[in-house]
């Protein structure tokens, strides 16, 4: 299989010298293959980077194989970086898979959320599957795309004083993807939006949030793994970037019904994203600590120390819901009354019943040494 692979390869080799007139008609058969091997061997100058377009073709679905023909007739090539970027993106996917199942199985929890809470907002109705299947293939993309960078970014924190660095962490292969595209690792998912015609520039933008929001998680776990000084518009800065790939996924939305952001809806969602988020990191505090993932309280505890923290907090909490209310009553009744509902929905299936729609807030016991902690719990399980 190897070897029909590099026969291939210098077949297509031949023909691009072919067309460039590179060949005289009476250079025989092992002459040509033995330039075309040259060729390979050798490709890096400006000429012979054109050439690697004509080696990748047989990676190209028909409709991409099309675009990228029409842009070499007109000898409107894309420049050498770009040659460069998609040569190097085609041989990772060689070597792993851009999105495993198990992201796309951790973002299926993800996905049925934005479903059930955000359709409503651009009145599609969650119940009849055709409004779901119609968008759900770009929406799953993207989102399970997301989740593989996410899982990656925290494959690279240590979970304790003695872990190994970046350099060699716990999961090599992330390491390797991350430090491949450290100045940007969503390129290959901005790239695909558009080609689809489907990219914004506020969707570049909130992308981009989601970058800078696992460069802050890894900032911030660190500092706080090594006892180093942590602020606290970091954290604020990072908790309210959490929730970026909801933001996508609204805005990929509007774009897929051809019509545009509604931006008190956008508004009201993001104070809810908030609220949701700090949640979230309420119920799993105990877990993040043990996986030294970002967590409001845990970093709260870091800042303000044990005794302050909650309280603290507390006042962020009650700020967000004051907002929030008056949002709320700002939306369409009917609106209103459909999100309201959702929110009973999630607290009751979350095991909750309380009056507040997003559920009781509930501070866990703050862990004070979350080393000792660790390795407790290491040593009840082991």
């Amino acid at each position: 299989m190897e070897e029909l692979r590099k026969l291939e390869k210098v077949q297509r080799m031949i023909k691009f010298m072919d067309s460039k007139n590179l060949l005289t008609s009476s250079s025989s058969n092992s002459s040509n293959r033995f330039l075309a091997n040259l060729f390979l061997f050798l490709l890096s100058d400006s000429v012979l980077e054109e050439a690697s377009l004509w080696l990748t073709q047989d990676l190209l679905t028909k409709e991409e194989n099309s675009g990228f023909e029409q842009k070499v007739v007109g000898n409107a090539l894309p420049c050498c970086d770009q040659i460069k970027e998609y040569s190097f993106s085609q041989s990772c996917n060689e070597n792993m898979a851009m999105v495993g199942l198990d992201s796309m199985q951790r973002a299926n929890s993800t996905l049925e959320d934005f479903c059930r809470s955000y359709f409503m907002f651009h009145g599609l109705d969650v119940s009849k599957p055709q409004s779901i299947f119609k968008y759900l293939p770009i929406l799953s993309f993207t989102e399970s795309y997301i989740y593989q960078l996410d899982k990656w970014n925290e494959n690279l924190l240590p979970t304790s004083t003695n872990a190994e660095s970046v350099s060699g962490g716990k999961d090599e292969e992330a390491t390797q993807f991350l430090v491949s595209y450290s100045n940007d690792p969503i390129k290959p998912l901005v790239t695909l939006l558009e080609r689809k015609d489907l990219l914004t520039e506020r969707i570049t933008e909130e992308l981009r949030h989601g970058v800078e929001y696992w460069a802050l998680e890894r900032k911030l776990c660190f500092a706080l793994i090594n006892g180093e000084e942590i602020l606290v518009e970091d954290v604020m800065k990072a908790i309210h970037l959490k929730s970026f790939d909801y933001r996508v996924l609204n805005l990929l939305l509007y774009q897929l019904r051809g019509a545009m952001p509604e931006e008190l809806h956008m508004e009201f969602l993001s104070i809810s994203e908030f609220l949701v988020e700090v949640s979230d990191d309420l119920y799993d505090y105990e877990d993040d600590v043990l996986e030294n993932n970002f967590n409001i309280l845990r970093m709260f505890v870091r800042i303000y120390g044990a005794s302050i923290a909650p309280s603290m907090l507390a006042k962020c909490i009650s700020e967000a819901e004051d907002k929030y209310k008056t949002l709320l009553e700002s939306l369409d009744p009917q609106l209103s009354l459909s999100y309201r509902k959702r929110c009973e929905e999630a607290t009751r299936e979350g095991g909750q019943v309380s009056e507040h729609p997003l559920g009781a807030w509930t501070i866990p016991t703050v862990i004070v040494d979350e080393e000792m902690y660790r390795s407790k719990v290491k040593s009840d399980t082991s």
